[in-house]
């Protein structure tokens, strides 16, 4: 299959992506990594009049530690996350570098972009539900300067946000670091999209379990966040995970689909939760 007819267009900065986006109107789209517009525009799934090529905009490629978090630029690729020998990144932000080896094949890695999977904001993706477990802000720049907006409210549905169409993502902004943190995800073939995945932190004071978030993906038209307070005041032990496990499952009623029935994808989110709060408890 080959695309519908569109017009091309090369931004060199933001200001300049942000006044195509906006003479272009609500039917042009951002092309960054390109690894999951340009399929959708071959099976004509999307057929965006105007393509903005922001893939040479200086400046929007980093991974910033400090004292206010972690910073990534929209341009940043996949594999610069998985790769980064950065201490501050390693020590609170470890998770993000540990779930990169879930994203695609390495080629998908090497060019796809951190900003541009959470733009395209589908529900099963690493970095969409790690940007909820971990209470991310998405930085907007549009014609009337910049916003941000919690990963929460950003995320609106199947390739839904709450960008304007003359918006572009030019950061992530994870505020606090979270050492404690793992996902984990299952998949029929190594590089598929996940069936079902959990995303999980847990905060452990002398082996006993203070509190702890969960994000599920694969479940819904988002990631759902699941009421993990259960978890405070239990022993950081295979018990507790299970049984948290099986409250996460309880929780959701997600579709069924060629890929699995509802009742597996319970199943499964239980097995994965678990299996990802007793990764979480050794880190």
């Amino acid at each position: 299959m080959k695309p519908a007819p569109f017009a091309y267009h090369r931004a060199h900065s933001t200001e300049e992506a942000v006044g195509l986006l906006a003479e272009l109107g609500d039917e042009a789209k951002i092309l960054a990594g390109g690894l999951s517009l340009v399929p959708m525009m071959n099976f004509r799934l999307a057929r965006p009049t105007a393509l903005v090529d922001v893939t040479r905009v200086p400046g929007l490629s980093y991974l910033r530690a400090g004292g206010d978090g972690l910073r990534i630029g929209a341009l940043t690729p996949h594999r610069a996350v998985e790769t980064t020998r950065d201490p501050a990144v390693r020590a609170g932000f470890g998770v993000l570098r540990r779930s990169a080896r879930w994203i695609g094949h390495y080629p998908i890695r090497a060019r796809g972009t951190f900003g541009g999977s959470i733009a395209h904001a589908d529900p099963a993706a690493e970095w969409c539900l790690l940007a909820v477990l971990l209470e991310a802000q998405v930085v907007l720049q549009g014609p009337a300067g910049q916003r941000t907006v919690a990963a929460t409210d950003f995320l609106q549905g199947y390739y839904t946000t709450a960008a304007q169409p003359e918006e572009m993502v030019t950061e992530v902004w994870f505020p606090a670091p979270e050492p404690r943190a793992a996902l984990t995800e299952f998949a029929e073939r190594q590089g598929d999209f996940a069936v079902v995945a959990a995303a999980v932190c847990v905060d452990i004071d002398e082996g006993m379990c203070r509190s702890g978030r969960v994000v599920l993906g694969g479940v819904g038209p988002l990631p759902v966040q699941i009421g993990a307070g259960a978890l405070a005041g239990q022993p950081a032990a295979p018990q507790t995970w299970r049984a948290m496990g099986e409250q996460a499952a309880s929780q959701i009623d997600p579709p069924s689909d060629t890929h699995g029935s509802s009742k597996f994808r319970t199943k499964l989110a239980a097995t994965l939760v678990a299996r990802a709060l007793a990764e979480a408890s050794q880190l």
